[in-house]
């Protein structure tokens, strides 16, 4: 697991997060852990793998109809756009 190291955090900031931390029962380096994951990771976000299995799934959409997609797809390099 990685480590992080916050340098010249404030007083204030330091004293208001070791009584958030009380509140929630928690220990200063755990209410950070908390906040860090609330930050980037929100429980509402789009999590596009399972956007794109959920649509697949409405429209009908097989394995078999991926493998189809994937033998029929055109694995030549795409040609240069040409403006002349």
């Amino acid at each position: 697991m990685a480590a992080v190291t916050i340098r010249n955090l404030s007083e204030e900031a330091h004293r208001a997060l070791k009584v958030r931390a009380a509140q929630h029962n928690r220990s200063a380096e755990a209410e950070m852990r908390a906040i860090l994951e609330a930050a980037v990771r929100p429980e509402g976000r789009l999590r596009i793998g399972t956007a794109i299995s959920e649509m697949s799934r409405k429209i009908g959409l097989t394995n078999a109809d991926v493998e189809a997609l994937e033998h029929a797809r055109d694995v030549r390099p795409a040609e240069p756009m040409r403006f002349e």
